[in-house]
């Protein structure tokens, strides 16, 4: 089903494309806005709409995945399927279970975290769950990235070409 792949493709691309911009506009809120706190508050909610969108396209992409025609490898289509649920996983664990955990030990240090010392445990915790995060958006941004070649490949590879089709230059250039 090339149309399912393309559908596929575009989504994953354009969760992509999000996250990439997603990254622009966390180091333009903290380069711009007059409050770290402001731009964290900002940096937070973008991320929790990138987040939702990629659990949505990924879940999608990987029920669409099981409508498949008959000359597909089961091995690639595999783990397709597994790079999408490592990519829908992650976007699920970086926003239910660090975004959650980010948002209690905001509630609890009360006040901005800029204003904590370096070597406050709340800080250290923070700081922590933070990188975790940071982690988190990266393998579903790889995963993203491998199921989109997995599957721009394998749409390349079952393209059939017709002999008489007129704009099949592949046997003027074989040598």
């Amino acid at each position: 089903m090339k149309f399912l792949s393309d559908i596929r493709l575009l989504l994953i691309a354009i969760w992509l494309g999000a996250a990439l911009f997603f990254i622009a506009v966390a180091q333009s809120a903290f380069a711009v806005l007059p409050q770290r706190e402001l731009a964290g508050l900002v940096v937070n909610r973008t991320l929790a709409v990138l987040n939702f969108a990629g659990l949505g396209i990924f879940v999608l992409a990987l029920l669409m995945s099981f409508v498949r025609g008959s000359a597909i490898n089961r091995y690639v289509l595999w783990a397709e399927r597994i790079l999408l649920l490592i990519a829908g996983v992650a976007c699920a664990v970086g926003q239910f279970v660090f975004g959650f955990w980010i948002a209690l030990k905001r509630a609890e240090i009360g006040r901005p975290i800029d204003e904590l010392a370096v070597d406050d445990p709340l800080r250290i915790q923070f700081n922590m769950l933070h990188e975790y995060s940071v982690w988190t958006l990266m393998v579903a941004m790889a995963a993203a990235l491998l199921a989109y070649f997995v599957i721009a490949n394998r749409v390349g590879r079952t393209k059939k070409i017709s002999p008489a089709d007129p704009y099949n230059f592949e046997k003027e250039f074989k040598i």
